[in-house]
């Protein structure tokens, strides 16, 4: 039971690369914690809590997302973005804030998220935008990539696809839309002139799900697997499959973040 009354809603955008992940962890350098160290500057105090909508992993960051903050009192909204903003570094921001109701859980408030995965399959990359894409760097069928995402759509098992806990039964996911996109819509000279994404909407997704189905994506893509590969393991999730690789974590964005009173 939440002891503090006065709840706030904020939307955060955050750039993950220096980060190991949102959730705190002991000497690591982590999206709530660095909030938490402004949040503390800003109100004078550390008796507040907070929650996020999301666990990002190491390196990802988020576009799109939401953190709820408790306090015992009432806090004055007039210009606490501008100063929270202030103080945090340039690579985390928050851009809304509104005071919600007590009994308002924002863990069960999400209703879909919506990941995207930037990938380059492009000759020539240049390192410096290795931070936002991932370049893979064999010939990737695109026609068989598009077909091997459309077997993700669906409610799943998704046992065989992330990262299994001994504490976790539960392993069911609806993915709602699943595709492959090109774009042009990162400008200049470093970058390359078409970039791809892999763009999954769920109502929720387990860990390192994202990366494991962009991973096999890619194995369809270069030839390595056939369709049946995935559609086996979202079939026959309790077989003893080999361990799916992740995709790294630093194409991966948390691209938006959908609450019920949105839908």
């Amino acid at each position: 039971m939440q002891s503090r009354p006065f709840s706030y809603l904020f939307s955060i955008s955050y750039f993950g690369a220096r980060y190991k992940g949102w959730a705190p962890q002991p000497n690591q350098p982590t999206v709530q914690r660095r909030i938490e160290r402004v949040l503390r500057h800003v109100l004078g105090h550390e008796d507040f809590s907070l929650i996020g909508a999301s666990r990002t992993d190491s390196g990802v960051s988020c576009r799109d997302g939401y953190f709820q903050l408790f306090l015992r009192e009432k806090v004055s909204l007039t210009g606490l973005l501008p100063e929270l903003n202030t103080h945090l570094p340039d690579d985390i921001r928050v851009s809304q804030v509104q005071e919600v109701e007590a009994d308002f859980n924002l863990i069960q408030s999400v209703s879909q998220k919506t990941y995207r995965y930037y990938f380059s399959n492009q000759a020539v990359f240049n390192p410096s935008i290795s931070a936002f894409a991932v370049h893979v760097s064999e010939p990737l069928q695109v026609d068989l990539m598009q077909k091997a995402v459309e077997s993700f759509v669906g409610d799943h098992n998704f046992k065989a696809f992330c990262k299994t806990s001994p504490n976790k039964s539960e392993y069911n996911r609806d993915v709602i839309s699943a595709e492959i996109f090109t774009t042009n819509e990162f400008q200049g000279i470093i970058f390359p002139s078409e970039l791809l994404f892999f763009e999954v909407t769920g109502t929720g997704f387990l860990h390192h799900q994202v990366r494991k189905m962009m991973w096999s994506i890619w194995e369809v893509g270069k030839g390595v697997w056939n369709l049946d590969e995935i559609r086996d393991r979202l079939d026959n999730p309790e077989n003893s499959w080999d361990q799916i690789p992740p995709a790294p974590a630093h194409g991966l964005v948390l691209w938006e973040t959908v609450l019920k009173s949105e839908s």
